[in-house]
């Protein structure tokens, strides 16, 4: 493109450097033969920018100037009012619609990676590392009271029109449940708290601990259920993970990984942390060697109390031949492909024992399954 001479005229603008917030008031003018812009200071310095390094600057309200920056210097910004000149330089600034380039870019991604990798970093090691030495030290009040708000939690968020789902508090079934914990041996534990449990009027078919000794049955559960051998070989199950302190683990890392994750994306409120710690807590997907423990446990406070505990690798295999492994207790009990081996276990166990007792009287029993009547 050829101007003419007269098109050498200095105008005017205002200059935004990249550098600092001042504006500059600079003469700028289009040199021809240079194919450059070339923008005096008011120090008498002078900015040269060739035309095919100019790009102009999307999402402009004002239609009547031109903004326009540089491919060297990409922050700053050059504010261009005179007809004429914004003329000229769409005239001879042949590539100023195009995209700036990105410099730096293999810097950008570098840390990006490096971003990305701390946060795997803190979520998958540093969170699970300092969760489990918590747990080691939180005072039982604090897990107790944790546990309480956890289970108000669950009730309003498997609630209906605002209406949290229920305890289940027939007295005749409390006594029941509270006879098949003495049974079991629940209440003979060397723990910092006492076993309590609570049935919820829910059909979902799970059971659960929570932190601070708190175990917590669904109805769905009772009514699955054939014979209370089976439901104390549940509630032994979850002893095994109370004595563990699992529940206060899995607490303390949701919370904590879902806190590091709500400070990123925004969640300051805490309000996703909840929603997943119920998630969490109601699931309980324990490793294997939780799970594992947890059986030992189990069976051993079945052995001790002369209930079979054979019982749980039959609730297990009910369970998985109804609901299959992908929901119901599955969630729960089922999240592990080592299911056949804890059902060959827990049977092998109940027949070395032999003859054994039923853990409450049938009369009991009945009391229990209508606990929510």
């Amino acid at each position: 493109m050829i101007w003419a001479a007269s098109d050498a005229r200095e105008i005017y603008c205002d200059l935004f450097d990249g550098r600092s917030a001042a504006i500059r008031r600079v003469a700028t003018v289009i040199d021809a033969s240079a194919k450059t812009l070339v923008l005096t200071l008011p120090d008498g310095d002078a900015l040269i920018w060739p035309l095919v390094s100019l790009r102009s600057v999307p999402d402009q309200a004002d239609e009547g100037r031109l903004v326009v920056t540089t491919t060297e210097r990409a922050l700053a910004r050059l504010i261009v009012e005179d007809a004429g000149l914004i003329q000229r330089i769409r005239q001879g600034a042949w590539r100023l619609g195009e995209t700036p380039p990105v410099r730096g870019r293999a810097r950008v991604f570098g840390w990006a990676g490096a971003a990305i990798a701390s946060v795997f970093l803190i979520v998958f090691v540093l969170v699970p590392i300092m969760a489990d030495q918590l747990a080691r030290v939180l005072p039982p009040a604090g897990e107790e009271a944790l546990g309480n708000a956890t289970l108000g939690q669950i009730q309003t968020a498997l609630g209906e029109d605002f209406f949290p789902v229920e305890l289940c508090e027939s007295r005749e079934g409390q006594k029941a449940l509270d006879l098949m914990l003495d049974t079991v041996g629940g209440n003979n534990l060397d723990l910092p708290y006492p076993i309590t449990v609570s049935v919820l009027n829910h059909s979902m078919v799970n059971a659960f601990a929570l932190p601070g000794g708190q175990v917590v049955f669904f109805q769905g559960m009772l009514s699955a259920a054939e014979s209370p051998d089976e439901i104390a070989a549940v509630l032994a199950h979850e002893i095994g993970h109370v004595a563990a302190r699992d529940p206060i683990r899995i607490a303390l890392r949701s919370a904590g990984s879902l806190g590091v994750l709500g400070l990123l994306f925004g969640d300051f409120a805490g309000g996703a942390v909840v929603l997943f710690l119920v998630e969490q807590m109601i699931k309980a997907d324990y490793s294997r060697e939780a799970e594992a423990a947890a059986d030992a446990y189990g069976i051993t406070l079945l052995q001790r109390a002369n209930v079979d505990p054979g019982a749980l690798g039959d609730l297990f295999q009910k369970l998985l031949d109804k609901f299959g492994d992908a929901s119901g207790i599955a969630a729960h009990f089922m999240s592990h492909p080592a299911l056949g081996d804890r059902i060959a276990t827990s049977r092998a166990a109940g027949d070395a024992m032999g003859v054994t007792g039923p853990v409450i009287p049938d009369q009991s029993w009945a009391a229990l399954k209508a606990i929510c009547d």
